[in-house]
């Protein structure tokens, strides 16, 4: 609050009475229905806010000039927020990964099913703990890569919490039982108006700090980020395009049906992973490493060529998740077709990351944090071959509906999206709180470990168990008849779901780590000498990230 002026906390006031008004009126349309006990939960957590604000409202205003300085607050809160969702959404997923095993975990209870925790899971760790360490990070990228402070004090903090507002109705609605059945974008159509609302705000705010920028080149992570804002705008609005069956219930109505609902599903399923899971976290990749190698990318034109070869093979992959069923066939020919395309620019981009450490190997064997980035930039690698090999229609034919695909998407969540983003905040935490490093550099060494060792453990155990899977479902006997009952399966899987279970608790306790030296280095962690502290003002701010060509 002290970084605002009272203008400033009075629009603040302002924004959280509205939002206190809107939860009052979806409390008494909804009585009776969720969307009623949304609007309590919209009208608590906007109160709460208001009343933060208006503690502060008279308190003393900012004397420097703030153009002159980044606005990292947004940047702060924002990666403590990503790494509590971290830690409640991957506990979840432990959990909902015990009850394959041991069903009875379950405890008898609706809310408890492993239908409604498991998007509780996949949510919370896409959007939650992915999406805001997206906005922290493209926060502090985009004012470094520009040499320029954000335009706007409110809008920073609308963006952050207006987004981790959509996260706490949709974890909560998958609890009530409340769904559109979308994979990734299950949330009812109030909670879809309001992230359209923040996802405006944060492509305006994004695209006016581009425009006051005083660096003339815009650097490739800036690119990637931008990518990531607009093309999760267009998939989000046209997927979710919906009729409310009343505007006093949480239930609506796809405008799409079948075999067209279909492929608009996985048009956004897909190209979801595209932008929201690749294209924001490789801005973070082409930012972070080559700032904590002390290296220029090696490549600059083979990332800007990588990222046309994304954006555009991308686009037209989704059918590949419909092979074998009503869509017509030419269309699945040309999702497969442009998936095994996509490995193309995929390992341009790995490539370009791993050969942006030459001559500096000898930093990733003793750098814990630059470890996880280049792991990480191996998995992407693994998991893009994986899934175009698996896109292919005979591939697909075994592996889909198994555990494979599990192991796939896991391999690329934990592997690529969950490893870049804790070596980016391991690398971003101490320059941002002026520390001299993290508070326990033992700490990063036993996550990077825990980590490694539980997506290896989690990964195999799925790849395993779906190959096994594939290979039952479609064995038969002499007579023409299936040789195994689906029963026989699952009991074929029982000790790959135990496996499944704790490498998942190793990548957990990892996270907990994480969150723990995080906290204690802003707490504790020994100051940085002032002589090596990062530039601030404007005049003199950290230029972009040196380049090879």
């Amino acid at each position: 609050m002290s970084n605002l002026t009272r203008a400033e906390r009075g629009t603040a006031m302002l924004i959280t009475g509205i939002g206190v008004l809107i939860g009052l009126a979806m409390a008494a349309l909804g009585h009776g229905d969720a969307l009623g006990a949304h609007g309590w939960i919209v009208l608590i957590f906007c109160a709460v806010l208001f009343f933060i604000v208006a503690d502060a409202f008279y308190s003393a205003e900012p004397v420097e000039d703030r153009a002159a300085a980044y606005y990292d607050d947004p940047t702060k809160v924002g990666i403590m927020i990503s790494l509590i969702w971290a830690v409640i959404a991957m506990g979840m997923g432990v959990w909902v990964a015990a009850q394959l095993a041991w069903p009875d975990l379950r405890f008898d209870a609706p809310w408890s099913s492993f239908g409604r925790l498991r998007p509780v899971h996949t949510s919370g760790v896409i959007f939650g703990f992915g999406g805001n360490a997206l906005i922290a990070t493209s926060f502090h990228v985009m004012q470094r890569t520009c040499r320029a402070r954000m335009p706007g004090q409110i809008s920073p903090w609308f963006v952050l919490l207006g987004f981790n507002l959509f996260c706490i109705v949709a974890a909560s609605g998958y609890l009530m039982g409340v769904t559109q059945s979308k994979e990734y974008a299950e949330p009812e159509w109030y909670a879809d108006i309001w992230l359209v609302v923040v996802w405006v705000t944060y492509f305006v705010l994004y695209m006016r700090t581009l425009a006051w920028r005083n660096e003339p080149h815009i650097y490739v992570a800036n690119w990637y980020y931008l990518a990531f804002i607009l093309v999760v705008a267009i998939l989000h609005i046209v997927n979710n395009l919906a009729v409310p069956a009343s505007f006093a219930g949480a239930k609506s109505y796809s405008a799409f049906s079948g075999v067209q609902d279909a492929m608009t599903q996985w048009w956004y399923g897909h190209n979801a992973v595209a932008f929201f899971l690749t294209s924001g976290f490789l801005g973070m990749l082409y930012y972070f490493l080559p700032k904590r190698a002390e290296r220029p990318i090696y490549s600059y034109r083979l990332s800007i060529l990588s990222f046309w070869g994304i954006v555009f093979f991308y686009m037209w992959a989704g059918s590949h998740h419909l092979h074998y069923t009503a869509l017509p066939h030419w269309v699945q020919t040309l999702g497969m077709t442009f998936s095994v395309m996509l490995l193309v620019p995929s390992w341009a981009s790995a490539g370009n990351a791993l050969m942006t450490l030459n001559g500096a190997w000898h930093k990733v064997r003793d750098d814990a944090t630059l470890r996880f980035m280049m792991v990480a930039a191996v998995f992407y690698a693994l998991s893009t071959f994986e899934g175009s090999f698996m896109a292919i229609r005979p591939v697909n034919g075994l592996s889909h509906y198994t555990d494979w695909t599990v192991g796939h998407v896991h391999a690329g969540a934990m592997g690529w999206v969950a490893l870049i983003t804790f070596g980016s905040i391991y690398a971003l935490v101490p320059m941002l709180w002026r520390r001299a490093g993290m508070y326990s550099p033992k700490a990063v060494e036993w996550h990077f470990w825990l980590a490694l060792a539980g997506t290896v453990i989690y990964v195999f155990a799925m790849w395993n168990s779906g190959i096994i899977q594939g290979l039952m479902w479609r064995s038969y006997t002499e007579a023409g008849s299936l040789r195994y009952s689906f029963v026989d399966s699952l009991v074929a899987m029982h000790p790959y779901y135990i496996a499944r279970a704790f490498g998942g608790l190793l990548f957990l306790i990892g996270a907990c780590i994480g969150l723990w030296n995080v906290a204690m280095t802003v707490r504790h962690a020994p100051a940085r000498n002032p002589a090596r502290d990062y530039p601030t003002s404007s005049e003199t701010m950290e230029p972009a990230v040196p380049v090879a060509e």
